[in-house]
This record gives C-alpha cells, sequence and structure tokens, in this order.
C-alpha cells in the first residue's frame, strides 16, 4: 500500500493536471475495501484536476462485495468499473473458462450500477467461433438489455499463443470468424440491443469496422455502416488475429 501511495504522489508531482484516473490491473476491486478508499483519496488528494476515477472488476469481485461497500466506494469517488461479460452465451462462457455464467454477470452489472456505479461493459465479437455464432450474439445482446449499461464496448476475438483456444484454432476444433461473419455476428447483436442512452463503442484496434453511437437511436445508422462496409469489402487488416 506504501508503494501505491508513493507512486501517486510521485506521479501527481510529474502530471499535476490528470483529470482521469484508472486503478489497474485486471481486477483491482478485488483488493479490501478499506485500500481502495485509502487510494482514491490519495487520488483526489494528489490531482485536484481530476474528475472521474474508474477500474476494472471482475463479476467475482463484484460479488464479494457487499451492495453497501460499493456504494461507499461511490461515494468516496468511485466513479465507473469496467467489467467483462464477453458473451451472454453460458455455452461461450464456459467453454472458454470465464469463472462465471450469464445470470452471474449480469447480476454483478445491475449491483454495480445500483450503488451508483457506472457500468463500462466489454462483449468479444467471434468468441463462439463458427458453430455458436448466432447464439452468442442473440444471447449476448439479451444480456446487455437485462444489465443496460453506461457503456458498452465490442472488442474482436484475439488469439494468444499460449492458450488452449490458440491449439483449438491450429488443430481446427475452433474455427475462427472471418471479416465479413465477424459483420453479420455484429449486426445480428445490434438488431437484438435494446438498451437505451447506452454509449455503444467498436472502434479498438482490433475491430474490424470502426462504429460508435448511442443506443437506441443510432441503431439504424450502425446497421447501415456495417451493410456499406460489408457491400465494399472495406474492413481493416487481419493483423491482429496474432497467428
Amino acid at each position: 500500500m506504501e508503494e501505491i501511495i508513493e507512486e501517486i504522489k510521485s506521479v501527481a508531482r510529474t502530471y499535476p493536471d490528470i483529470d482521469r484516473i484508472f486503478i489497474a490491473d485486471g481486477d483491482a476491486l478485488i483488493i479490501k475495501t478499506s485500500h481502495l478508499i485509502r487510494i482514491i483519496e490519495e487520488i483526489k488528494n494528489s490531482f485536484k484536476k481530476c474528475k472521474r476515477i474508474g477500474i476494472y472488476a471482475s463479476p467475482k469481485s463484484v460479488h464479494l462485495k457487499s451492495l453497501e461497500e460499493l456504494t461507499t466506494l461511490r461515494e468516496n469517488g468511485l466513479d465507473i468499473a469496467y467489467l467483462g461479460l464477453e458473451s451472454g452465451s453460458d455455452k461461450v462462457l464456459d467453454k472458454v473458462n470465464k469463472g462465471d455464467t450469464r445470470e452471474g454477470i449480469i447480476k454483478a452489472g445491475r449491483k454495480l450500477k445500483e450503488a451508483g456505479i457506472k457500468v463500462s461493459l466489454t462483449v468479444i465479437s467471434g468468441l463462439g467461433g463458427a458453430d455458436l455464432y448466432r447464439e452468442h450474439a442473440i444471447e449476448t445482446a439479451k444480456a446487455v438489455n437485462e444489465i443496460n449499461p453506461e457503456f458498452l464496448g465490442l472488442l474482436t476475438l484475439m488469439i494468444e499463443p499460449g492458450t488452449r483456444l490458440y491449439d483449438e484454432v491450429r488443430n481446427g476444433s475452433f474455427k475462427l470468424l472471418s471479416p465479413n461473419e465477424i459483420a453479420v455476428e455484429t449486426l445480428m447483436i445490434l438488431e437484438n440491443l435494446d438498451s437505451p442512452g447506452t454509449v455503444f463503442r467498436s472502434n479498438h484496434a482490433s475491430n474490424y469496422i470502426p462504429l460508435k453511437g448511442t443506443l437506441n437511436q443510432d441503431i439504424t445508422s450502425l446497421l447501415k455502416q456495417i451493410r456499406r462496409a460489408m457491400e465494399d469489402g472495406s474492413y481493416k487488416d487481419e493483423l491482429y488475429r496474432r497467428l
């Protein structure tokens, strides 16, 4: 803890005007609530212009925190949590060892919102492969609808060497979706989304088609952009497959 506090103070001396702070890494919410409160307090003391404090969270860490603890964190200055849904299909979640179920992740997202913490939800295109892409798309959209997050980020599956999924792609048991198939899946997700007010982004380096808008008002426009890209084949390079 002393190292963390000193690092906050050190960075603040060099970059005093930073207005957004992100507490990393993979699941920072898992640490003790009292420690998080101390970190947040130091951030506010050190960065006088800080307007937003965010954090990575897993479903597990949200489940372990009581609603009172989460509310206290919000009252102390935690504004937004980044939560990975990845897929709304239990079959897909099980195959990739997510560690929780569709219902569990939905409960975690709702719990954060009930505590007043904004939710930035992430979904991974292509995670169901060729076999489960339809279920992945439709069930993911339904899960997002039940959470109604403030933000929704749609990323595209990237394969990392050394993982089981990498081996499955290499031996042919998992078939990656092509850019056009990813576009079809994205169309299905958007066509089934009903999450008013959610800020939607699909402009990560991994995405084949950069998209951004606000749901539900921009869904028609987003669908047109995807169909236009499918017609003229204007997809970004497949560099990020990493195979």
